[in-house]
């Protein structure tokens, strides 16, 4: 059975669409049209101390790829996952715009009584925060380790939370096109709106996109990264141009990677000084493949917002990359 495209009933989708239609649309006193190049913000440091100077309500998106309580090094070792996932769980409702949403990687990996999958994180979001549960998208993939005891593993979860129901959604951007057998035989169905029909179908909460081989041109040397058609989708259709994006696990830079492709300004940070090589080897990688690699660079959160509010004079900048 067909189900309707239901996205027209997004409120700030609505709202937002009227006042770009009326030239009137504004980030932080910028249109964004103005955008010429994304601010980027790199610290290394605890991402709860860097939170805690994130002004209120000021970001539109955030995309984290956390621990998992692995053990697989130092950085990922927790003896009360939840007691310490929970202090930036509520910070980051708290810089979350009311538009804003929030996209969790995770997994569900324990056998036994430990915390740090993403059914902890579910639950203890659901008992004790405000944020909605939109959607869980099923990130499927065809490469992966082989398995004797067990069905092998080719799927990981990822859950997408909004602070209010007035999340900002753009599902036009993520569109996946029909081909031209399937265009035809959708454009026949008259419960369907042809001209989003045109657009092409929404790509669901299953995604098929292969995770990253050993050799993969992408590779910048982390253990986790994830491929940048990934976190592009999200990016495109939970955030706009000019806006703000936050990982707060930086970890290989990705995130960052993608924003400025995408004109939005990020925020990241990371407890190892080699997510700064990592994101280093994006910007050459980019520069390979003739992309736009023009951004702000600044030192801090608060010289970040100082930048994208325009109230950084130009002599003051660490610098402009590009």
């Amino acid at each position: 059975m067909a189900i309707h495209n239901k996205s027209h009933h997004n409120h700030a989708l609505m709202s937002i669409n009227k006042l770009r239609k009326d030239n009137k649309f504004e980030i932080n006193n910028v249109t964004s049209s103005d955008i010429e190049k994304s601010t980027i913000c790199l610290n290394i440091m605890d991402c709860c101390d860097f939170l805690k100077d994130i002004p209120d309500n000021s970001v539109q998106l955030i995309c984290i790829d956390p621990p998992y309580n692995l053990e697989l090094e130092a950085w990922d070792v927790y003896d009360n996952y939840i007691e310490w996932a929970a202090k930036w769980l509520n910070e980051a409702y708290r810089v979350l715009s009311n538009t804003g949403s929030m996209v969790i990687f995770g997994g569900i990996q324990f056998r036994d009584v430990k915390s740090g999958d993403i059914i902890d994180i579910i639950q203890y979001v659901r008992n004790h925060t405000k944020f909605k549960l939109i959607n869980t998208i099923i990130w499927y993939y065809k490469n992966g380790m082989s398995a004797h005891r067990y069905f092998a593993n080719r799927h990981e979860e990822v859950i997408w939370l909004a602070k209010t129901n007035d999340y900002y959604f753009d599902l036009d951007s993520v569109r996946v096109p029909y081909s031209e057998e399937q265009l035809q035989l959708a454009l026949r169905d008259k419960r369907l709106n042809p001209e989003n029909t045109r657009k092409g179908k929404n790509p669901t909460n299953v995604w098929e996109i292969g995770r990253l081989n050993g050799n993969s041109k992408e590779r910048v040397g982390h253990p986790t990264q994830k491929p940048v058609e990934i976190i592009e989708r999200f990016v495109k259709a939970l955030s706009y141009k000019g806006s703000v994006v936050l990982d707060f696990f930086a970890g290989s830079g990705t995130v960052g990677r993608v924003c400025i492709n995408e004109k939005r300004h990020c925020l990241m940070c990371d407890s190892s000084f080699t997510s700064i090589d990592y994101f280093n080897k994006h910007i050459k990688l980019m520069k390979d493949l003739k992309q736009n690699t023009a951004y702000n660079s600044t030192k801090n959160s608060e010289e970040f917002f100082e930048q994208i509010n325009g109230r950084l004079d130009k002599n003051e900048r660490y610098a402009a990359v590009g």
